[in-house]
């Protein structure tokens, strides 16, 4: 699977050398041609079943891009920034990442809760 940077100029392996406190969401916008689509949902969900087995996960939701185009986000919740780099940076993990079909594109990122009063909590 490829790997192409939500931002670019702070990719995910940036941001799983920093520091951080509480929970985070990872984001993750796959793209994929569409005669793999099933392809792409056998390997996803292998990779949910790993994850959701490690210390740390809360939760995951995929969601399907409305309409004919085969884009998918993942959303998943993790305790710490620390539970989703040892999840994530885990070689059994990394292996895995060679069963999605090669158009697969992956842009992951990692974000942080944010509080707006009357509306969202931390």
């Amino acid at each position: 699977m490829q790997m192409k940077p939500l931002d670019p100029a702070f990719p995910i392996q940036q941001q799983l050398g920093l520091s951080h406190e509480g929970p985070i969401v990872l984001g993750n916008l796959f793209t994929i041609d569409a005669a793999d689509e099933d392809a792409f949902l056998a390997a996803w969900a292998v990779d949910a079943a790993y994850m959701k087995a490690q210390p740390g996960f809360i939760s995951t939701q995929l969601h399907r891009a409305l309409g004919s185009s085969p884009a998918y986000f993942n959303s998943a919740v993790w305790e710490s920034l620390d539970a989703f780099r040892a999840a994530f940076t885990n070689p059994a993990f990394q292996a895995k990442l060679t069963d999605y079909p090669a158009s697969a594109v992956a842009s992951p990122h990692l974000f942080q809760r944010v509080a707006v009063p009357g509306i969202c909590t931390e």
